[in-house]
């Protein structure tokens, strides 16, 4: 039988390396995305011989505009393509009122416009074979906002509703699109995988004692982070799956509870529950 084939954003690190070792091991043929040549190694480690001969790496800045029609042209050479893990993203931190512009774009380049781009180079042959799964790589914070965070919550509040209607156009042609939506996993992201605006945590900042009160809280919270492996398995049975899938899969802990008290409580005692927090 032929290979289903899967393309995967952002996989020298974090969740997309999980995801390209489970799809490979799950008979897949993959095509794995990164950035910087410097991290091709990142993505080949752990992967066997065997493996690496159904493992394709791509060059791929969602963000420029060659890069992009260089991978489209790849993406047309295809003869079909059966999943897209649109997973490459990062996060910019700061108070809202120090930061840019220019930042919010940053955010929005990678974690909105360069999903869109990407989907769009694929829509084509899914809708010509009348049949795909794309799986967006969301996070609870496209449904929760944090202080800190706001470019990050923003982009990822943005993909909701770009994804809740994009299922809505493609169902009349088989193609189904889904939402994973993390909590906090032992992943990259908040580490080089963040852009610290240069004004957090600057002593002279009005925001410097909230900016301490978050550090803390992370390193607090870092200890029960999950293990990325969940989430693999979580995408990995989506997109395996012969029933249709939810739009929206919440994985991860204490999120669930997070949503319930969210949708639940009044915005005001909403509001006192987080700072309170943030103060412990």
């Amino acid at each position: 039988m032929k290979k289903k084939t899967v393309i995967i954003t952002g996989a020298s690190g974090g969740f997309g390396k999980v995801f390209t070792k489970m799809f490979l091991q799950a008979g897949y043929h993959v095509i794995a995305t990164i950035r910087d040549t410097a991290k091709k190694n990142l993505v080949l480690s752990g992967i066997t011989t065997e493996e690496s001969q159904h493992l394709s790496i791509q060059m791929l800045d969602v963000t420029d505009r060659t890069s992009v029609q260089q991978f489209e042209k790849f993406v047309q050479s295809l003869d079909s393509v059966d999943v897209l893990i649109n997973n490459a993203g990062f996060a910019v931190a700061g108070f809202a009122e120090e930061l840019t512009d220019g930042e919010y774009l940053l955010q929005f380049e990678t974690n909105l416009f360069g999903v869109t781009r990407i989907t769009n180079i694929v829509l084509p042959i899914m809708r010509r074979q009348q049949q795909g799964r794309i799986i967006n790589i969301s996070s609870i914070s496209g449904l929760v906002g944090f202080p800190g965070l706001s470019p990050y919550v923003a982009s990822k509040h943005a993909l909701e509703g770009y994804s809740e209607s994009l299922r809505l156009e493609l169902k009349p042609f088989g193609i189904d699109v889904v939402l994973v939506e993390p909590g906090s996993f032992q992943t990259n992201i908040w580490s080089s995988g963040t852009h610290m605006s240069p004004r957090a945590g600057q002593q002279q900042s009005p925001y410097y004692q909230t900016f301490q009160q978050l550090n803390l809280r992370i390193q607090k919270d870092s200890k029960n982070y999950g293990n990325p492996e969940e989430v693999g398995k979580l995408v990995l049975n989506i997109a395996r799956s012969k029933n249709t899938p939810a739009l929206r899969y919440t994985i991860g802990k204490g999120v669930k509870l997070t949503l319930f008290l969210k949708h639940l409580l009044p915005w005001k005692l909403w509001e006192k529950l987080v700072l309170k927090q943030l103060s412990k």
